[in-house]
């Protein structure tokens, strides 16, 4: 765990990611399910929401991305693979089945890689770590108000 404002080096936080550890300590346990993140990391206690409504969007952007981008090249593997006579129902099914099934696989992935970039661009602040009291509440922002 590093002190508030320090930057943690980006390969460290994005391969803690990548394992779906907390990209700030290394903490494991910090999923609740295939979906959804704990609240906070249970190690160093880093609120995983750290502002905004629409926090996750940078998350769900690198998914489509890279889910997408994944798919593109999947497809396109699979047409070089059988040209002259490619087998275009299968190349549609299987098309279509990797643009649904490979963002599902990634997504704890794209959440956890955003954090990271995130920590490396805002490191921690002093409300990033909940303090206790109410369960599942961000004091992210109540810094001013105390």
């Amino acid at each position: 765990m590093s002190d508030f404002g320090t930057r943690q080096n980006l390969l460290l936080l994005l391969g803690r990611a990548a394992l779906l550890r907390c990209p700030r300590c290394g903490g494991r346990g910090i999923l609740r399910g295939w979906f959804n993140l704990q609240h906070r990391c249970p190690t160093c206690r880093l609120v995983f929401q750290r502002g905004e409504s629409d926090y996750w969007l940078g998350g769900y952007t690198i998914n489509f991305v890279v889910a997408e981008t994944a798919a593109v090249v999947l497809i396109v593997a699979l047409i070089l693979a059988t040209l002259p006579d490619v087998p275009w129902a299968v190349v549609t099914y299987a098309a279509m089945a990797a643009v649904v099934v490979l963002p599902l696989l990634f997504f704890p992935f794209s959440r956890t890689l955003f954090l990271a970039v995130d920590l490396y661009v805002r490191p921690s602040e002093l409300g990033d770590r909940a303090t206790g009291g109410r369960a599942g509440v961000s004091h992210h922002h109540d810094r001013g108000r105390r």
